[in-house]
């Protein structure tokens, strides 16, 4: 059993402590506004406070935790203009970033890869609503969403994306779980999958403007979601870091 290298026990650690605290705001465990206690959160995820404050500052740089004057962290609140502000600035993100690709080129190897995923995606979704594999949906749609980000080969495109999309409300899956209950909302992912296709047609028939038209108005889907949410309180605790909303 090979054994791990200090360097690698810390890496491990900064993992763990920053999905770890993600996950802890995101679930609503602590109210917004409410400041963040150092050894409380240490001790519920069984981790030193040296990598609990490196993930402290990291959160506060996603946007989701703000510095105390006094001292420490606190839990941010948004309204909804936020979280529709979000969804709009990813969809800019990666719009601009498939236009980058579609403009720069990609090579028929990645073109194939992104059809390989686009299979897959429709393997998932099945003949109905009803009959989909939701599951392997939402894990596909991140990982197809994670491929757009690259096609560019631009980091720090890749990068900003993957800032923005940290949000708890403006990443690709933000509005999964909602979908999960209900199979007539589960309709608007054949329209998603429409816009996949035709995102990576765009890029291989190197059409930027198409491209980024294409990925603004997928992004969009999510904001059509949040209404639809908004107007269906109950499902508000199943779409991660809502939860943090203020009316």
């Amino acid at each position: 059993m090979a054994v791990k290298t200090g360097e690698e026990r810390a890496s491990s650690q900064s993992l763990k402590a920053i999905l770890g605290l993600r996950d802890l705001v995101y679930s609503g465990s602590v109210a917004p506004g409410e400041r963040l206690s150092e050894i409380a959160i240490s001790e519920r995820l069984g981790i030193s406070r040296t990598p609990l404050r490196a993930a402290l500052a990291r959160l506060e740089q996603e946007g989701i935790l703000e510095a105390i004057p006094s001292g420490g962290y606190a839990v941010r609140s948004f309204t909804e203009a936020d979280v529709a502000d979000a969804i709009e600035l990813r969809g800019l993100v990666e719009g601009a970033a498939v236009r980058l690709a579609a403009e720069r080129g990609v090579t028929s190897s990645r073109i194939a890869f992104a059809r390989g995923l686009l299979a897959r995606l429709d393997e998932a979704l099945g003949a109905s609503p009803e009959v989909m594999d939701f599951d392997a949906y939402v894990a596909l749609n991140a990982e197809f969403h994670d491929m757009l980000s690259g096609l560019s080969g631009s980091e720090i495109f890749r990068r900003e994306l993957e800032k923005v999309t940290q949000l708890p409300f403006a990443g690709p899956s933000a509005f999964m779980h909602a979908q999960a209950e209900l199979p007539v909302f589960r309709a608007s992912l054949w329209i998603g999958q429409s816009h996949h296709r035709a995102i990576v047609e765009a890029i291989e028939a190197r059409e930027g403007a198409r491209a980024e038209a294409l990925a603004r108005e997928h992004a969009r889907l999510a904001r059509q979601n949040l209404d639809f949410v908004m107007k269906n309180r109950s499902l508000i605790n199943r779409v991660p870091g809502l939860s943090l909303l203020t009316t």
